[in-house]
């Protein structure tokens, strides 16, 4: 690394920094409003506290059995084997702002029309305005044969269930570089969170693999579920190319439909027809929907694509319900054409948040979400791409001395180091 590399390295860790200290000064509403927050996630926990400085007399309740809170940017860390779980894991506790009341159960039911949610225990809660940041749930049984169970074992790892499932994941990678063979990656046709993800630990392997001195010995392939591995053009060019060079075969159209674990075997649809691979390792990414709470609510798309999975129908520029104004869906439960990751919800918790002081202030809301996502994407260890992107698939690199296509140093420092101080900066309202 050269001088210039390390002063510009520095200035975005500063840049990250600065995202938690120099919040801009918030306008305010003094209206006596009962909010209700379903889900204590990212966008859950950034919602409560920013409501609760920026509207000091209203009634504000999160809704959330979980009392563990995970970073889950870090789970591609750990699928490295360079964070451990407990590097990602926090108390939800922590960052609940003072006054607001937490009510440690799960949303069972959804009620619109009648301005109302009901909790697991069948405690009703009644409100003014709601914010769903449920998030998602993984469809592990949408693939047959397959159970969550399975990660760690045969061969079958899958970052996306949780900590210590990134962490058997990792082990499973180092068990099929050991061992040689097939390695299957790919991603589920549905939307998903962080559709990066299942790049990266392709990446990985590979560049573990080189690393050991092993790489001649396993075969990898990547199965993009439609005729693209990555939705914006640029990075689907990119990454097709090194791809290539790396030498990561790529089947099109390919979605994983089944496993057979004691065979290891999968079953994929195609245009053509069933496709069945042999492998020795495969990394299972599942089919993500919205949570059944939410899918047997009135707050789903009625058609179009994002109706299947049962995504709640949002404004995507406002994140504001068309049939419900006083709803808004906020994080990966938001059913916009993009925006299901960490990044999404720093510039989406804003928008909402503002239009509502603005609205219950007498003024009128004008605050409106891009689309913004970011993805590092990791390309090796120590070097990664640092992708940001609207719903238009532009690229808009928020640091113009980072070309978004070259793999970098200054990338990979801003995912390894600078992102998780930025992250807990933004469940305080900071950033």
């Amino acid at each position: 690394m050269n001088r210039r590399e390390l002063l510009l390295g520095v200035s975005a860790a500063g840049a990250l920094s600065a995202l938690g200290a120099f919040p801009a000064r918030a306008q305010i509403s003094s209206a006596r409003a009962r909010i209700v927050i379903a889900g204590a996630g990212a966008a859950g926990l950034s919602l409560a506290s920013r409501l609760s400085r920026q509207m000091e007399n209203a009634s504000i309740t999160i809704i959330d059995a979980k009392h563990e809170h995970h970073f889950q940017p870090g789970y591609t860390l750990i699928g490295a084997g360079l964070w451990q779980p407990t590097d990602v894991t926090f108390r939800n506790a922590d960052f609940i702002p003072p006054g607001i009341e937490w009510i440690e159960e799960g949303v069972a039911e959804f009620d619109p029309d009648a301005n109302r949610v009901a909790t697991t225990s069948g405690r009703s809660v009644n409100y003014d305005f709601l914010f769903v940041a449920t998030g998602l749930m993984l469809d592990y049984r949408g693939i047959q044969g397959m159970d969550e169970s399975l990660i760690g074992t045969d061969g079958i790892a899958s970052i996306y269930a949780g900590p210590e499932a990134a962490a058997a994941s990792f082990m499973e990678i180092e068990t099929f570089i050991d061992k040689g063979g097939v390695g299957l990656f790919g991603r589920p046709p549905t939307e998903m969170k962080c559709a990066g993800a299942p790049l990266k630990i392709t990446f990985i392997t590979d560049d573990r693999a080189r690393r050991r001195g092993r790489r001649d010995n396993v075969e990898l392939i990547y199965n993009a579920h439609a005729g693209a591995v990555f939705a914006i053009p640029p990075v689907n060019d990119k990454v097709k190319e090194m791809f290539a060079a790396r030498d990561v075969a790529v089947n099109y159209n390919h979605v994983l439909s089944a496993i057979d674990p004691d065979a290891k075997k999968a079953t994929y649809r195609t245009e053509g027809g069933d496709v069945t691979l042999d492998y020795d390792f495969i990394h299972v990414v599942p089919p993500m929907r919205a949570p059944e709470a939410v899918r047997n609510s009135p707050l789903p798309w009625q058609d179009g694509a994002l109706a299947a999975d049962g995504w709640i129908e949002a404004d995507k520029a406002t994140l504001r319900h068309p049939r419900f104004a006083n709803v808004f869906a906020v994080g990966d439960v938001a059913g916009v054409p993009r925006g299901k990751t960490a990044a999404s919800v720093k510039w989406q918790v804003p928008v909402v948040v503002d239009n509502l002081v603005a609205e219950t202030a007498g003024r009128d809301p004008t605050a409106t979400y891009n689309g913004y996502t970011s993805c590092p994407m990791v390309t090796a260890y120590g070097k990664a791409m640092l992708i940001e992107f609207d719903y238009d698939g532009t690229l808009i690199p928020s640091f113009p001395f980072i070309d978004p296509l070259e793999e970098r140093w200054i990338s990979w420092v801003i995912e390894e180091k600078g992102l998780k101080g930025a992250y807990r900066a933004m469940l305080r309202g900071r950033a």
